[in-house]
């Protein structure tokens, strides 16, 4: 205990030192760059294109003479449906027809961007108990400032009907003022004594179709304040109406970047090194260039790209050319990894969570403690990374998946040599990403590629290539520590967890277009709240710290559907369930005595556990709990789960939402059976090894994802709810892995500590 007590008390001495002199420095350079700013321009006009009788009303939403109305989404179409969630928002506020709207993606623009992420970075990393408000006040509108002048347009964290619902519908209401004060003018009527409903101005019995006061409309100046459209009787927000991009992906005529054909086109397939500071050594030239289709072959410091007639000869080519790589330093693999972490778990660690007195708590007092572990976690997209690259003289045309368009911009212009006014970007819907579009790889290598070949080339990664080169969600270790109180509660607690500073990484790669080696090698060491985010999520205990503990793996590491909260909620529900059995308690009675705060997230666990048939206590149940909370929702899932002889058998998942407003009960009901799957391939693979620098796995196959013959039956309520609609994209993913892992401790009477849960015999 002693030990226990040491660590804790080095860790209170590591906080960062704040002098009067470094706040003063602060203060000034913070004040100076205010003072700096304030003198550019902050107004900014749509800069959308509009086609021959179509008429811009503002940054979101056109309207056309025939009467469509073109709702402009910020957001990357990830397949979590905002290319209908947003248009919905518009379209009930605007009093449109639904069978009217149409979609297009939003150009470049600090109009879109996403400054809900800017500022819960801001909140993350300058933590108002280390510096002055006012300091902290400056530094947060700085760092949203300097989003906006460079279009942040991130799509992550959940965060899109958060971030846009009251832009949209700011916008509709804007746009449905000036369509009833044109109509209006016809009638020579008050304009505010107008409506609008399924297409229509209406003032009694009269009616006027969108399409017949579009044009007029557009040149009026709207009111200084949006007048919303009081309630309808029939209202499009809150109703399942059908996803707008569901036809044309039943029917084959969504385009892709994979889709896109230009004249005179060719193929392109790459080959890159080992993961870490690789370059290029050697290449067989002439037996390559032998290859039947071979067309040019273009060689970059870091990776080949073999370009053919069609992508299959191009990919075969690469073979052929056997090209050889060589890599600075020790090669990265799995048995380095887990040292690292190992060691770092021992070491001095970060202080992000302290709360109470956890040194005076623990004093004298016999602790518990258990150890957990989760592997790395890899995207595993169905699209694996496409972009397609158009040069046109000294300009470029690029069309990829990206989930922040102006920094792919940047990056492209950076590695090409071209001003980014000089690049065109077509953002495409992604085949699945799960924030792998973050990263921008394949635009510049495609760039570079068109650019030396002087054609348009269409550049496409293996499955092998994507599997080896994917940037996973790090993998972490964590040493959970308690002590109980009289009744068996939990009066203290401290969470250890080893894991690389994750944030930096991606910071740097994103914003600086640092390599990803280079930029893992900067933030070794680092503190990073983000990466322990989430860990003793919503609990009442008296004493808890949390201590990121900076692992230096070797291994580049990226963002990832849910993010830290994917394991922090693995460490955390598996470690109450055991503190639940060891206080002879009853899993469910135990997490509902410390969710005293927590009302919303305790409604969901008593809902969850009244449909599942929680039986509690009983020996065999197979039943398993986890409950978490993230991006303003929360969920409870119960799962039934047990060993079998053809592995770990999960048969049900009974979970229950709250995620406040819902848009679309369907597209939400979607994402959470979605994230339940996209959670449950991760509690038992998405993942791979890595030996001598790459990862050892090549197919899918080889990933131990779950097929469809072992889903579990799926059971999702919502729990209705007028709040402020939550995130719903990420809040499934968190609480499978436990669950199951309860569920086989109750199966069983042995404890998981270890994701991928299938890793291990059961």
């Amino acid at each position: 205990m002693a030990g226990i007590r040491d660590s804790i008390d080095t860790k209170k001495r590591r906080l960062p030192h704040v002098s009067r002199r470094s706040l003063l420095v602060g203060a000034t350079a913070a004040g100076g760059l205010a003072l700096a700013w304030s003198v550019w321009p902050r107004d900014y006009a749509p800069n959308l294109t509009a086609a021959e009788g179509e008429h811009i009303f503002n940054a979101f939403l056109k309207i056309g003479d025939d009467g469509h109305v073109s709702v402009v989404v910020p957001q990357c179409e990830m397949g979590q449906g905002v290319t209908t969630l947003l248009p919905q928002i518009i379209a009930d506020e605007l009093g449109a027809d639904w069978r009217t709207i149409a979609v297009e993606t939003a150009p470049i623009s600090p109009l879109y961007t996403n400054t809900l992420l800017v500022d819960e970075d801001s909140a993350t990393f300058t933590p108002r108990a280390l510096v002055p408000d006012m300091v902290a006040d400056v530094r947060s509108w700085a760092r949203r400032e300097w989003a906006v002048r460079h279009a942040v347009m991130l799509t992550a964290n959940s965060s899109s009907v958060q971030m846009f619902e009251a832009p949209c519908r700011d916008a509709a209401a804007q746009a449905r003022a000036l369509l009833m004060m044109a109509a209006a003018r016809r009638w020579d009527a008050n304009w505010e004594e107008c409506d609008t409903a399924n297409g229509f101005v209406t003032l009694g019995a009269k009616k006027l179709r969108f399409a017949e006061v579009a044009a007029a409309a557009a040149l009026l100046e709207p009111p200084a304040e949006p007048v919303y459209r009081s309630a309808s009787a029939d209202p499009l927000y809150g109703k399942e109406v059908i996803r707008l991009d569901l036809p044309a992906k039943v029917d084959g005529s969504a385009n892709y970047a994979g889709d896109i054909r230009l004249p005179d086109m060719v193929f392109a397939s790459i080959r890159q090194g080992p993961l870490g500071a690789t370059r290029l050594k050697s290449i067989d030239k002439k037996a390559g260039l032998a290859s039947p289709g071979m067309l040019y072959v273009v060689e970059h410091d870091r990776w080949l790209a073999a370009v053919a007639r069609n992508w299959w000869a191009a990919n075969r080519a690469l073979d052929a050319f056997a090209p050889v790589f060589e890599t600075a330093g020790t090669p990265i693999s799995s048995a380095r990894i887990d040292k690292a972490l190992a060691a770092a778990i021992k070491a001095d660690g970060h202080r992000i969570v302290d709360k109470g007195d956890v040194s005076a708590a623990m004093e004298g007092r016999t602790s518990i403690g258990a150890t957990y572990m989760v592997a790395p976690a890899l995207h595993a997209p169905i699209e694996t990374r496409t972009a397609t690259a158009a040069p046109d003289r000294n300009r470029l045309r690029v069309w990829v998946a990206t989930q922040a368009p102006a920094q792919c911009r940047a990056a492209i212009a950076a590695a090409t040599g071209l001003a980014e006014s000089d690049v065109t970007l077509f953002p495409m819907m992604a085949g699945g990403s799960f924030d792998a579009c973050l990263d921008h790889s394949v635009a510049v290598q495609a760039a570079i590629i068109a650019r030396q070949v002087k054609r348009p080339v269409q550049l496409a990664w293996s499955r092998a290539e994507e599997i080896m080169r994917d940037i996973p969600r790090p993998p972490a270790r964590a040493r959970m520590v308690a002590t109980l109180n009289a009744a068996g509660g939990i009066d203290a607690l401290v969470a250890r967890i080893a894991v690389p500073a994750t944030t930096h990484e991606f910071r740097d790669r994103l914003f600086s277009n640092t390599s990803p080696d280079v930029a893992q090698r900067a933030a070794a060491g680092a503190s990073d709240a983000v990466a322990v985010e989430g860990a003793i999520s919503g609990y009442a205990i008296p004493h808890v710290a949390v201590d990121h503990c900076p692992a230096d793996i070797g291994l580049p590491t990226g963002r990832w559907r849910g993010n830290a909260d994917s394991y922090t909620a693995f460490f955390t529900e598996c470690f109450i369930d055991e503190m639940a059995a060891k206080a002879e308690l009853d899993a469910l009675s135990y997490r509902m005595a410390m969710l005293g705060d927590q009302p919303l997230l305790a409604r969901c666990l008593l809902t969850a556990t009244s449909l599942g048939g929680w039986e509690g206590m009983l020996s065999g149940t197979a039943q398993g709990l986890a409950c978490h909370s993230m991006r303003g929702s929360h969920i409870a899932l119960m799962a039934t789960a047990r060993p079998s002889e053809k592995g770990l058998q999960v048969e049900q998942l009974v979970a229950v939402v709250d995620a406040g407003r819902l848009v679309n009960p369907a597209i939400a009901r979607q994402q959470i059976e979605g994230g339940l799957i996209f959670g449950l391939a991760a509690a038992v693979g998405a993942t791979t090894d890595y030996e001598g620098g790459v990862a050892t796995a090549r197919k899918l196959g080889q990933l131990g994802l779950p097929r469809l013959s072992q889903s579990p039956e799926i059971i999702v309520e919502f729990v209705e709810s007028d709040r402020d609609p939550g995130g719903l994209g990420e809040i499934g993913v968190p609480v499978v892995a436990p669950a199951i892992a309860n569920a086989l401790y109750a199966a069983t009477g042995r404890r998981v500590r270890r994701i991928p849960l299938s890793a291990l015999p059961l």
